[in-house]
């Protein structure tokens, strides 16, 4: 349970809601939110079919970890009030039961990441952060529209593989984690990448970082481990300035 094996089921799933929200709330900061558009989950430690998600219509600000609805597998609310994005259910539930491992995942329309998105393309490690996703990625080369159908979910599923993260071709990134922290952290540092190859490519050819030189760094910064710290003041931070989240 999130590195962690002392905590009891209703601890850990505590643990995760506030993480959740936490994330939510960030990812409103960094502006990440877009109308309705947006969703982060993490799986329930008591039932692993069913996941936990924000509420469809509300603001990723003021999502408090008691306003999460818990859903199943066929989209159905368990526990909580409100409505579940249909484009949420559809591809979260894909993710989550394709990757057993996976705890959360997190998928918004960044600008950064939609802008990126339209290339087609994965990141190249051109920076030491972009390395954290070197041969660590993959790109979904297919935009349908929004996506409502359970079998797109399953083929974004199919593309993430085993990956960190998916890059969904004119539609923005999708990261995943085996904690919350990391899922969020990864998307972060994800769109500041693609922000940054975006900036570099118009202003020139960046040089690439070699592949021996970038792998090493991967392994180095791209580990579960490195995810969870690089949460941990963004945590400490958002706690601090928005308590009311952890309600």
């Amino acid at each position: 349970m999130s590195g962690h094996t002392t905590r009891t089921v209703a601890e850990e799933r505590k643990y995760r809601r506030q993480r959740l929200a936490a994330s939510l709330r960030l990812f409103a900061r960094y502006g990440f939110d877009a109308g309705v558009g947006g969703h982060i989950t993490a799986r329930d430690p008591g039932d692993p079919e069913l996941f936990w998600i924000n509420p469809f219509g509300v603001h990723f600000g003021h999502v408090r970890a008691s306003d999460l609805l818990l859903v199943d597998g066929e989209g159905a609310v368990v526990k909580g009030e409100g409505r579940v994005n249909p484009a949420g259910f559809a591809i979260h539930s894909q993710i989550h039961a394709a990757r057993p491992d996976v705890v959360a995942a997190a998928h918004t329309h960044s600008v950064y990441g939609r802008a990126f998105s339209t290339l087609g393309r994965r990141l190249d490690p051109i920076t030491q952060d972009a390395c954290a996703f070197y041969e660590d990625h993959e790109v979904f080369d297919g935009f349908d529209g929004v996506v409502l159908d359970l079998e797109e979910g399953r083929r974004i599923a199919e593309t993430l593989g085993s990956a960190k993260a998916v890059i969904l071709r004119n539609h923005g990134l999708l990261t995943v984690g085996t904690t919350v922290q990391e899922a969020a952290w990864w998307f972060i540092t994800m769109d500041s990448s693609c922000r940054v190859q975006l900036l570099a490519e118009a202003a020139g050819t960046p040089h690439l970082i070699p592949p021996v030189v970038a792998k090493d760094t991967a392994a180095t910064i791209g580990t579960p481990a490195m995810g969870r710290l690089n949460f941990r003041p963004l945590w400490d931070d958002i706690v601090r300035v928005e308590p009311g989240l952890l309600d």
